[in-house]
């Protein structure tokens, strides 16, 4: 079962290279299509995909939710790849917390207990506060600034 796996993913290369190679500048002027009319293309194919594999209409609702939060993260220039690194990671640092909480009979104390642990945690605290802290500033120059005029 696991070489004919093998097998079956050595053929598979082998179909792409054979095709991919003549088909590249025809993917490219995909590229060139107008805006208007990729969006569209792009949005049908994720409704057709969502829906296809698993006929619900609730992952069609968090397909349209998640798109809108896309939406509204570009808009308001909010970078996109913490989100997806989240989404993907997320399960499993959850299932790392709930088992340091159930080594430590669900005391947090365990999350600062070593130095390194502490020190990271810190680290991606100030990262957070970092931004809010730049805002506050810029709100305040901008205070001092109109009161000077």
């Amino acid at each position: 079962m696991f070489w004919g796996l093998v097998a079956s993913m050595y053929i598979g290369n082998v179909m792409l290279l054979i095709l991919n190679l003549p088909l590249v500048p025809l993917f490219a002027q995909v590229l060139r299509a107008p805006v208007y009319v990729l969006y569209p293309v792009i949005f049908g194919l994720s409704i057709v995909g969502v829906y296809s594999v698993s006929g619900s209409a609730f992952d069609l609702a968090l397909l349209a939710g998640f798109g809108l939060l896309g939406y509204a993260m570009r808009k308001l220039d909010y970078p996109s790849a913490p989100l997806v690194l989240g989404l993907v990671l997320g399960g499993a640092m959850e299932r790392a917390l709930r088992q340091s909480l159930m080594m430590s009979e669900g005391s947090l104390g365990i999350l600062v207990s070593r130095p390194i642990s502490a020190l990271m945690l810190s680290f991606a605290l100030l990262i957070l506060l970092i931004p809010l802290v730049a805002r506050l500033n810029a709100w305040r120059l901008r205070a001092m600034e109109e009161e000077n005029k």
